[in-house]
């Protein structure tokens, strides 16, 4: 009555399953950081940032969040809180609690009700994102990282106080 399809096809034609993008790092709410996010990953900013994102990965602004930035890269960006600056992405997501003041390059765009958007957007087949080579680290970055990592910590021993004995009040 009910039959397994057995066709060999049927697994050849199967997706193979992709990573599912993570965050690896929060901005928290009440930070406010002024600097440059650049690397592999996914952030998650809640706090205020100020500066440059060249990210190859995820970036989520928190409803919370508020970024300034001239030019934002990064593979997938989503914006729940507030984004003043442009947007290169490949694709970008507003949630109806975001703000975006500024123009878009992307390839694939949602949104929801109650999102804003001032700024132009310009759907392209492809983006660059020109975000450099895919290296983890540089040499100089590593050869940074294992001279801190062999640096022995020194924790100072607490100062030993003298007791001074209290005078009593003549009467």
């Amino acid at each position: 009555m009910f039959k397994r399809n057995t066709t060999p096809a049927a697994k050849e034609t199967a997706q193979p399953v992709q990573a599912v993008e993570r965050i690896t790092s929060v901005l928290g709410s009440g930070v406010i950081w002024h600097g440059s996010i650049n690397g592999s990953g996914g952030v998650r900013i809640e706090g205020a940032f100020e500066g440059e994102i060249a990210l190859r990965g995820m970036l989520v602004v928190g409803e919370t969040g508020r970024v300034t930035c001239q030019n934002v890269r990064a593979n997938t960006v989503i914006v729940a809180g507030a984004v003043r600056g442009n947007i290169t992405t490949q694709k970008l997501e507003i949630r109806g609690s975001g703000r975006v003041w500024g123009d878009v390059v992307t390839t694939a765009f949602v949104t929801e009700e109650g999102a804003f958007l001032r700024g132009q957007i310009r759907m392209e087949e492809t983006v660059e994102l020109d975000l450099g080579p895919a290296t983890e680290t540089t040499q100089s970055e590593a050869a940074q990282a294992e001279s801190i990592a062999s640096t022995p910590i020194v924790v100072p021993e607490p100062e030993k106080t003298q007791k001074v004995p209290k005078k009593k009040k003549s009467e």
